[in-house]
């Protein structure tokens, strides 16, 4: 195989507080008679810009489809702040839209009913490069997400600590499934949104690199041949975010309640302590064999609570839920240094409740079938939480 001996060019690795935690959350307007997605997003930002001194607007952001927002929080060291900013940011985006007529708000992975041809794309060059390029595939990114921000303090350990990471997307995925409908049709899916988004040509799982010299080389080769022009391009389920200093965790499907964001976030957050506190005392993370990451990615996508996951590279097979609890267990430590014990217990109440994905096929059975029920109870489920959960 031909090499290349030329250095490529440096990405530098942001000063990053240890373990610091940020989270971007997306979410939907929709018409709130009719359950159907509404292209308004456009006008809830300009609303936005005219409160330039305002710290929680300037926070709220366009995404790829006019019916959707992105709350993003600044840097916070407990989850708890980090979700009560995105609670302020939520509830501004609520008064807007209540201003501007009959709209609500939803988030889950995908949205029960809505057609790529009914969306509009908002109006910036980078979204129209990327339909252009993608087309079909591209016009059907009708998802929603949740991206978790860990602050990694030395770059030599953002690699290690993203392919230790990688054990667990079956863990995240199951808890954050939310997308089990797609253009109207039930898919068998708990993540349609999972297998969805990993269409896209730089999307999906990362690839195995040794060293942050590695990482540098892909992103000048990807570059070179006009696949992506800048790094953040690079939409990995998991990667690093040089430009903050962190790992990103990006494989999560959207979700309705501020709680369950505050429980996967400190459980993503307690992750990367633990790893993080491994690698101080000189162990070698575990990682898992590709080819078992990937067939861990897609039973989550299709079985979520109900996925057995493969846990060691011995092939050993375990029911995630049994191992997401067990992994709680093993975090409480962390939890209680982080300042987010209280949030990772939550992890246990979404156990119990089940993910959002069984908790919309049970809204739409109770509804026989009527998918705008489904809506509701998304929007429902937004205002006021799950019953109990709060």
């Amino acid at each position: 195989m031909e090499s290349r001996n030329d250095r490529p060019p440096p990405i530098p690795f942001a000063d990053s507080a240890r373990s610091t935690v940020g989270i971007e959350w997306e979410v939907a307007i929709v018409d709130r008679l009719t359950g159907e997605l509404a292209p308004v997003g456009d006008r809830v930002l300009g609303v936005l810009a005219e409160r330039a001194d305002d710290p929680v607007a300037a926070r709220i952001t366009a995404e790829l489809l006019r019916n959707t927002v992105e709350l993003v929080t600044g840097v916070h060291e407990r989850v708890a702040d980090a979700v009560a900013d995105l609670e302020q940011q939520l509830g501004l985006v609520r008064r807007i839209i209540d201003q501007l007529g009959e709209y609500e708000v939803i988030c889950a992975g995908s949205h029960p009913f809505g057609r790529w041809f009914q969306q509009a794309v908002t109006d910036k060059p980078r979204y129209h490069k990327l339909i252009e390029r993608t087309q079909w595939w591209g016009r059907n990114m009708m998802i929603w997400g949740i991206h978790v921000h860990v602050g990694i303090e030395d770059r030599d350990k953002a690699l290690p600590i993203m392919d230790g990471l990688m054990r667990y997307i079956p863990h995240l995925q199951a808890l954050s499934a939310s997308s089990p409908y797609w253009a109207g049709v039930e898919t068998g899916y708990a993540s349609n949104r999972a297998l969805m988004f990993q269409q896209l040509p730089t999307a999906g799982l990362p690839y195995p690199l040794p060293d942050w010299e590695a990482y540098e080389r892909h992103v000048d080769d990807l570059m070179r041949t006009g696949i992506i022009e800048e790094q953040t391009e690079v939409r990995w389920d998991i990667r690093p975010s040089a430009r903050w200093g962190t790992v990103e965790v990006r494989v999560c499907d959207g979700v309705s309640t501020s709680a369950e964001i505050a429980s996967i976030a400190a459980l993503v957050q307690c992750l990367v302590e633990w790893m993080s506190t491994r690698l101080d005392e000189g162990e070698t993370l575990p990682v898992l064999q590709p080819w078992y990451i990937r067939e861990n990615k897609w039973r989550a996508a299709r079985y979520g609570m109900d996925a057995e996951a493969i846990i060691d590279i011995a092939g050993t097979q375990r029911p995630v839920a049994d191992d997401i609890a067990e992994l709680v267990t093993v975090l409480e430590p962390f939890s209680r240094r982080l300042g987010c014990a209280e949030e990772l217990q939550g992890v246990r109440t979404m156990l119990e409740h089940g993910a959002s994905y069984q908790r919309q096929l049970r809204a739409a059975a109770e509804a026989d079938d009527d998918l705008t029920a489904v809506v509701r109870h998304l929007a429902r489920e937004l205002r006021e939480g799950v019953a109990g959960q709060q």
